[in-house]
């Protein structure tokens, strides 16, 4: 598996994290971020920090739960096993960053079982 399999694992996150505010509001946000933010659906994963940005200027502190929401198909799509501590530290990004990273290290072909991967507050076992 390889970067451009956990992009697709990650719009599918996406897709399906807007599903859950309903399908009219999943396609009003996807409207909204390719007009006011230049954001066309399938480039989400090539440009998630910005995707991030647009989403917290949508939903201001709402957005914490839709990013929740996200986190929690992905991990339920990749698989992974993932422990952090609650913090004002973690971010969405630094959540989806150690997920690619774990998820292409997990795949790679050198790979060995029960590693760890940290960053920051969050430990994902592979």
């Amino acid at each position: 598996m390889s970067k451009r399999d956990f992009e697709k694992i990650l719009l599918e996150a996406v897709d399906e994290g807007l599903s859950s505010l309903g399908n009219s509001s999943k396609q009003a946000i996807y409207f909204h971020l390719e007009k006011s933010f230049k954001i066309k659906k399938e480039e989400i994963p090539a440009k998630i920090e910005a995707f991030i940005a647009a989403v917290e200027n949508i939903f201001g502190m709402g957005a914490g739960f839709l990013e929740i929401s996200i986190m929690k198909q992905l991990r339920e799509k990749t698989g992974q096993n993932v422990e952090w501590q609650m913090s004002n530290n973690l971010t969405f990004n630094d959540y989806l960053l150690l997920m690619k990273r774990s998820f292409l290290q997990r795949n790679d072909s050198r790979k060995t079982t029960g590693r760890t991967v940290e960053c920051g507050e969050i430990t994902v076992q592979t």
